[in-house]
């Protein structure tokens, strides 16, 4: 068993739903939500590979504007505060909680490691009354790239003063438990609704369709 279990936050631990609403009323199509985070992510690897790192706020910021443009819809200040406080206040998937606690009174540390700010992750976490059950939450603000770059799996296993092996990764991005198992950590895939392992993904040791499923193969 890993000493460390580290989770990922935005759609592993948070749910993205609650977001339906608002690109519902701006772009009136709630298909523009997976648009708009496929853009995000897309923005923060060219944004890592290029050098030219801004805060992941900034990014989603950016990858709106360019799907806005796209679909022909003139953004609005408001539409893009309304996305940005939807993002600050995402409930946690219904399991989470209880499942973090499960983990958390078996005597395992757990931290968060994520692409968001360190500020949006506070809040984030702390809104869902769940940041206290974290030993550390990390953002990638500390190497200034966005995951899977390997520097932030380098970068969180120094502040957890653990080896890689004794880390475990636990997302539900098929990228991001690639991006720690390819750095010499171990992985859990939590396979989330559209959420599936594709041919030049590493397998990760553990597969569940939620984090209850997920922890429960951890604490054996």
């Amino acid at each position: 068993m890993p000493k460390i279990i580290v989770f990922d936050v935005n759609e592993t631990l948070l749910d993205l739903k609650v977001l339906d609403e608002p690109f519902r009323k701006i772009f009136g199509d709630v298909r523009i939500k997976s648009e708009w985070f496929s853009q995000l992510l897309h923005a923060s690897t060219v944004v890592t590979l290029t050098g030219a790192y801004t805060d992941f706020g900034s990014v989603g910021g950016h990858a709106l504007e360019i799907v806005a443009k796209r679909n022909g819809v003139s953004l609005r200040e408001e539409d893009k505060l309304l996305i940005s406080g939807t993002m600050k206040n995402l409930p946690p998937h219904p399991e989470v909680p209880e499942s973090l606690r499960r983990l958390k009174d078996a005597g395992l540390r757990i931290a968060a490691l994520t692409n968001s700010s360190q500020e949006m992750v506070t809040a984030q976490l702390t809104n869902t009354g769940i940041y206290n059950l974290f030993d550390i939450v990390m953002s990638v603000d500390g190497c200034q790239k966005f995951k899977p770059a390997p520097e932030v799996y380098q970068m969180a296993a120094q502040e957890l003063k653990e080896e890689p092996g004794n880390l475990c990764l636990v997302a539900a991005h098929e990228w991001d438990i690639s991006g720690a198992m390819r750095c010499g950590w171990s992985g859990a895939f939590i396979a989330r609704p559209g959420k599936v392992l594709g041919p030049l993904s590493v397998v990760p040791e553990i597969v569940g369709p939620d984090l209850q499923a997920v922890a429960e193969q951890l604490l054996k």
